[in-house]
């Protein structure tokens, strides 16, 4: 199998795959799109590490307000893969007409989208850091920082969408690459952004560079200027040069009530269940708050330091869900099955690697991210707690992305709020008065052992498969 070879065609052909095509193609799909995650997640380590310079407080105001910038993360990720999914479904068929026309409905959809979002974001965004208990030294950046970053929510919608478009179609290589970039430029926007004008000395040589001296506040207008020029060439890329999505002259753009339908039947379930898990974010926020700025800081750079261990992931479980989309387009359960099982098992052994990995090298990983010596071994002693559970919260991303690329979302929501409203936040709650933010902590690694659990039987009570067996031989509804 050579590395320009079409996985979706090779899915309609009506053979067995060999283990080593198998392997080939979970490779093929799964390594862009890890390094796409872990170039994003470097932008979170450069914005940590740089504005951690500026100090504990600063590092605070934009902890506050990160789970709430997860949960319109999670809003924008649920309407770009509520048709992205379809795209997948489509491409494995071979129906390219109906990708194009679910690309365009799709791009209007999601500047409508975006723009409401911006909105209602940056009209909360004063009052926020207040809701969430922050400190009278933290409210001024939190609320900045949280303002600018829902003032470029149409941008971040736009950038996903694509991204996911790009991906679904089986194209996994452009967004990493354009993921990468973003990261370098986050690098130079920051620099100039963040600090003000100073002498630099390299070697024997001193120059003063200039700067806009805007701390918390350069952080987040820097990582939106990357995303900007990202998001463009990532349109350029989807709407201009992908065969199966390029906007075409004399397509319709017409809105179409079964897109829309399938759009809202996949993408609702996971709106609510990514609500409800930032909710449980915020309110674990504001469980951390009032231990101070310190154990705030501590918990924010412990999230940030574990994304390098989940980010793969999530990149996995974006393979995951093109390749059990394809499978069910080109109406192959075998692959279906067998793609599942294969991306799951090989995430969890990545993810089990990094966590070991980490383990050893958190403190130079916090001493990068923060100078304050508190906040390092604070944060040390809590990561440490959680990276055992890497493994089974490896199953639960992965398997929710299998799942996902069988129109299955609403079962996994459920499972996803029970285990961490009825788990999480309680035994959290409850650990923290007892033992401050090692009982989070705690909490934490408990309710995703529990989580990988259920979605293992899950995914082993094929469920999801039986509408596929049901509907087989039946034609993809045509545009």
């Amino acid at each position: 199998m050579t590395k320009n070879l079409n996985v979706a065609a090779l899915m309609r052909e009506n053979r067995p795959l060999t283990r080593k095509e198998e392997f080939m193609i979970v490779a093929k799909l799964s390594l862009p799109a890890i390094l796409a995650n872990i170039s994003e997640i470097t932008m979170q380590y450069i914005d940590a590490s740089m504005v951690g310079t500026l100090g504990a407080n600063a590092s605070a105001s934009i902890g506050l307000v990160t789970s709430s910038t997860w949960l319109i993360g999670g809003l924008i990720i649920a309407c770009a893969y509520g048709f992205s999914v379809q795209v997948a479904h489509a491409t494995g068929g071979a129906h390219y007409d109906r990708t194009h026309h679910i690309f365009k409905q799709s791009l209007i959809v999601a500047t409508i989208y975006g723009i409401l979002i911006a909105l209602i974001g940056t009209t909360i965004a004063p009052h926020l850091p207040i809701w969430l208990n922050g400190g009278k030294d933290i409210i001024k950046d939190a609320s900045s920082y949280f303002f600018i970053f829902c003032a470029f929510i149409p941008i971040r919608q736009l950038n996903m969408l694509s991204m996911a478009m790009l991906q679904c179609s089986g194209n996994m290589k452009t967004p990493s690459a354009l993921n990468a970039l973003a990261c370098l430029l986050d690098i130079v926007f920051n620099f100039f952004l963040i600090f003000p004008t100073r002498t630099i000395q390299v070697f024997s040589y001193s120059f003063e560079v200039f700067g806009f001296g805007l701390g918390v506040k350069g952080a987040a207008l820097g990582t939106a200027f990357a995303f900007t020029i990202s998001c463009i060439l990532m349109l350029k890329k989807a709407c201009f040069e992908t065969p199966s999505l390029q906007i075409k002259d004399n397509g319709p753009w017409h809105l179409e009530l079964h897109t829309l339908h399938e759009s809202l039947r996949i993408g609702v379930p996971m709106a609510i269940e990514q609500c409800a898990l930032a909710l449980a974010q915020i309110v674990s926020i504001r469980i951390v708050a009032p231990l101070g700025n310190i154990a705030l800081a501590a918990h924010s750079f412990g999230d940030t330091a574990e994304a390098l261990c989940y980010m793969p992931g999530y990149g996995i479980g974006a393979a995951a869900t093109t390749l059990i989309g394809q499978a069910i387009g080109a109406k192959r359960k075998d692959l279906a099955k067998t793609f599942a099982w294969l991306t799951t098992f090989t995430g969890m052994f990545i993810m089990g690697l990094t966590a070991i990995i980490m383990y050893f090298i958190c403190p130079y990983v916090f001493a990068f991210l923060t100078p304050v010596k508190a906040v390092q071994q604070l944060g040390i002693e809590v990561l440490r707690i959680e990276l055992f559970a890497e493994p089974l919260f490896a199953a639960s991303i992965i398997a929710c992305g299998a799942l996902r690329g069988a129109q299955d979302t609403l079962i996994p929501a459920i499972l996803n709020l029970l285990s961490i409203w009825v788990i999480r936040i309680p035994l959290g709650a409850y650990l923290v008065s007892k033992i401050g933010l090692k009982g989070m902590w705690i909490a934490m690694a408990f309710e995703l052992h529990i989580r990988g659990a259920i979605f293992l039987i899950r995914l082993k009570k094929e469920k999801w498969l039986e509408k596929l067996m049901a509907n087989e031989g039946k034609p993809l509804q045509q545009a």
